[in-house]
């Protein structure tokens, strides 16, 4: 398996959509829709790829950090991370965890904190993933009940 910085090209963004639109059907984040070119276009991307198939992704963008003082100076240099995405058939096999690595390597001397949101409906084994196995901290949360259903 080869996991590597990559540039976009037309058959990496068709990659990215397609892998996208697979993740959309999964239904696995609250309100994830696939993506269009816009919303890949002026990102790194960087690949897990074996035997010519794409098996995960991760795209995201440089910013300096505005209102977050409270876990990082003001102006900080960071990279947000967009999407991280594995195939299905290949999860809990190190590549999202590879994908990460390989980012913050390619990214270390660009940017001096790592950040992301989740949308996930299986926060356990997100927060597992990220704080566990990535060793990222945890900053705040934003939880949601429907009022009137109940409670088991």
């Amino acid at each position: 398996m080869e996991i590597r910085e990559v540039p976009l090209t037309e058959d990496v963004m068709a990659r990215l959509l397609s892998l996208s639109r697979a993740w959309a059907q999964e239904n696995s984040c609250w309100g994830y829709r696939e993506n269009c070119r816009q919303d890949i276009e002026g990102n790194r991307v960087f690949l897990a790829e074996e035997d010519g198939e794409t098996l995960g992704y991760l795209f995201g963008h440089a910013f300096c950090s505005r209102d977050m003082r409270s876990v990082m100076p003001e102006g900080s240099p960071c990279f947000e991370v967009e999407e991280l995405y594995v195939v299905p058939a290949r999860r809990s096999q190190g590549i999202g965890k590879a994908l990460f690595e390989c980012a913050c390597e390619a990214l270390q001397k660009e940017a001096e904190y790592v950040v992301l949101s989740t949308a996930t409906k299986n926060a356990r084994a997100v927060l597992h993933f990220y704080l566990d196995e990535l060793g990222m901290e945890f900053w705040s949360a934003r939880l949601f009940k429907r009022i009137g259903e109940s409670k088991g």
